[in-house]
């Protein structure tokens, strides 16, 4: 039986897609356990995820490119900036200022991360991209919320007042985090692999616990993460216009319109829910539904 999506099947994942992916709750992991949760064909979604040539998998990872514009868009001034430092840094051959820092940790993170999701991507998804699964890694990344925020506050860092500008947000980055921390948090990005555990989480808690408050943590985990969204999105572009993609490539569209507006939206609240707020509520969420997610699933 042939793949097929509804435009609202496809305008919902969408706007699930532009939220989950950028809040700390995992993107691929609801992309598996609502559609189980709703049943019927939304259901058949979820499970065609895991199989070898998933054309649902071809949709949801395009709304991936959705995605990533939308943090471009947000932080175009921004991309500018780090673009231009990458360049002088090759250019003059030497790493000083601010955005030639920003790029070349931005560069370490990613590498890594491109790396592991290229050899294990497809290994991942059809052993974990199931909702029994997805929810214990759901539970698991509540978890890791909970725990890097007693972790920072076990380690003494002190939340700085937010709402500072952009510019003052990448100097204290830049200073905070190593090339080291860099390459390690594209390692922990990998573990996004697993439905149910978030990226943003990932990079999120790891700038925590390198002293970032809560605002600068979440710019820098966008700015990490749009590299590395856009890149697995192109890369499934292919899919979508060839065979995996028939009948199914005006939903796509719609979809990612849909991704693209909720990501803007989602961006932006979380940017200024952070300024006086911690992670906190998004763990909590994630344990519940993990939790009751486990005992409807198992």
């Amino acid at each position: 039986m042939p793949f097929t999506i509804t435009y609202l099947q496809a305008i919902v994942i969408g706007l699930i897609q532009g939220v989950t992916e950028l809040f700390p709750i995992s993107s691929l992991g609801h992309s598996v356990l609502i559609p189980a949760w709703l049943g019927g064909s939304w259901a058949q979604l979820a499970s065609s995820q895991s199989v070898a040539e998933s054309p649902y998998l071809a949709f949801v990872v395009g709304l991936h490119v959705a995605t990533a514009l939308a943090l471009l868009l947000l932080f175009w001034r921004d991309w500018v900036k780090i673009i231009t430092g990458f360049i002088t840094s090759i250019r003059h051959r030497r790493i000083e200022s601010t955005y030639e820092r920003m790029a070349w940790l931005i560069v370490i993170a990613t590498i890594p991360a491109g790396i592991i999701g290229l050899a294990f991507e497809h290994l991942f998804r059809t052993l974990f991209a199931k909702p029994l699964s997805a929810a214990i890694f759901l539970t698991i990344n509540g978890l890791i919320l909970f725990g890097g925020e007693y972790l920072r506050r076990r380690s003494g860092h002190t939340e700085e007042a937010g709402g500072e500008n952009s510019a003052e947000q990448d100097v204290r980055i830049a200073a905070a985090v190593s090339k080291r921390d860099a390459g390690v948090i594209g390692l922990v990005q990998s573990g996004a692999l697993f439905a149910g555990l978030s990226r943003s989480v990932l990079t999120m808690v790891a700038g925590l616990l390198r002293g970032l408050n809560h605002e600068e943590a979440v710019r820098f985990a966008f700015l990490l993460a749009t590299p590395v969204i856009l890149a697995a999105g192109v890369y499934k572009v292919p899919d979508l216009l060839g065979p995996l993609g028939a009948g199914i490539r005006g939903q796509a569209l719609a979809g990612g319109i849909a991704a693209f507006l909720a990501a803007l939206a989602a961006a932006t609240f979380l940017v200024r829910f952070l300024r006086t707020r911690t992670l906190t509520p998004f763990a909590i969420y994630c344990l519940i539904f993990g939790a009751v997610s486990i005992i409807h699933f198992g």
